[in-house]
């Protein structure tokens, strides 16, 4: 009788549970009720000093909690390299999105050139929080690189709009990253390597393909991501860069900074982002990871995450202490630990 009852107890609640898992996946796949369902995609529109454009954003999940922008690097790079979010954030139950930016390859790609300034993109930003109902109580943005710049101008001016933020190898200053380029991560190449580099750039011979030639093995390799495949996502979004915006406000290469964002500086502002930030640096990375552990104590309330095994992309080479710290600080941030 007792074995019974045991029994029927445990279907009983494996039943509940089940019922509830149910509930939980069908709440959190559920976007937009009594819609033509897309996955998620959603095309924003957006308005700029030239005309109306739309950018490409796609969902995950429905979290009214928790919602956090990706922002990738570049400039004008996609989301694809950043779809490594996707498996770790849904199994938190993160509501997440994807996002190309104007000018990207899955967004619009208007061709006049004023439009591609920090303070344009930080006002695109800003609609697109809008279009997904995100607020202080609930809004994080993650930028990588050039995403990492966008994402502390963004914090600059609308950080009362934010719950977190993230910066992910990302300096504070682009002259203090081209001196550290020259003086640590130039001087780890091998002489005459970096001699034929030099001398490539000084001819401003950027499309001659010796010069990837030179930088992929040597230097993207090295510090942007170390892994010996580089991902699907990865490779995809290497093909897909608008190469145009890239060089006007890049430069021809990760290897610094030479386009119009050359002399960007907000190091001496990062005292004025008080909301929950982290900052993360990797020993590989093209940013000096002592200085990204400094601006975690410039801003008033940072956290330092530091990747031993990772560079740029440390999302991928250092996976685990990467994505475990991140999804850490957003847990704690939610509950308010941090």
């Amino acid at each position: 009788m007792r074995s019974i009852i045991a029994l029927s107890s445990l279907l009983l609640l494996t039943s509940c549970k089940n019922e509830n898992n149910t509930n939980i996946l069908s709440d959190y796949f559920t976007y937009e009720k009594e819609k033509v369902e897309t996955a998620g995609v959603k095309m924003i529109p957006i308005k700029t000093p030239v005309g109306e454009f739309k950018v490409w954003t796609k969902r995950f999940g429905n979290n009214p909690k928790i919602k956090v922008l990706l922002l990738h690097g570049g400039p004008a790079m996609t989301h694809e390299y950043m779809e490594c979010f996707e498996t770790f954030f849904q199994r938190e139950g993160f509501e997440f999105y994807e996002y190309d930016q104007l000018g990207s390859y899955y967004s619009d790609q208007p061709k006049d050139s004023s439009l591609w300034t920090i303070d344009r993109f930080v006002d695109e930003v800003e609609q697109v929080r809008k279009a997904i109902n995100a607020d202080k109580d609930n809004f994080y943005a993650l930028g990588n690189s050039w995403g990492g710049i966008l994402a502390m101008e963004y914090a600059l001016k609308y950080q009362q709009n934010m719950k977190g933020l993230l910066v992910a190898n990302m300096m504070a200053s682009a002259p203090e990253y081209g001196k550290y380029a020259d003086e640590v991560l130039a001087k780890q190449m091998k002489p005459e390597v970096l001699k034929e580099i030099r001398d490539l750039e000084a001819k401003k011979d950027f499309s001659n393909p010796r010069y990837m030639e030179l930088l992929i093995p040597n230097f993207y390799q090295e510090h942007l991501c170390r892994l010996k495949e580089w991902p699907d996502g990865l490779n995809r979004a290497s093909k897909h860069v608008n190469s145009e915006i890239y060089t006007l406000m890049q430069g021809p290469s990760e290897f610094g900074i030479s386009g119009r964002l050359a002399k960007w500086d907000i190091k001496n502002r990062l005292h004025e982002i008080t909301i929950p930030t982290l900052m993360i640096g990797a020993k590989y990375d093209t940013m000096d990871p002592k200085a990204m552990e400094e601006q975690s104590k410039l801003v008033k309330k940072g956290r330092y995450l530091y990747c031993p095994n990772g560079s740029h992309l440390a999302m991928w080479d250092d996976q685990k202490v990467f994505m475990t710290g991140v999804i850490q600080f957003i847990n704690d941030v939610d509950s308010h630990k941090f």
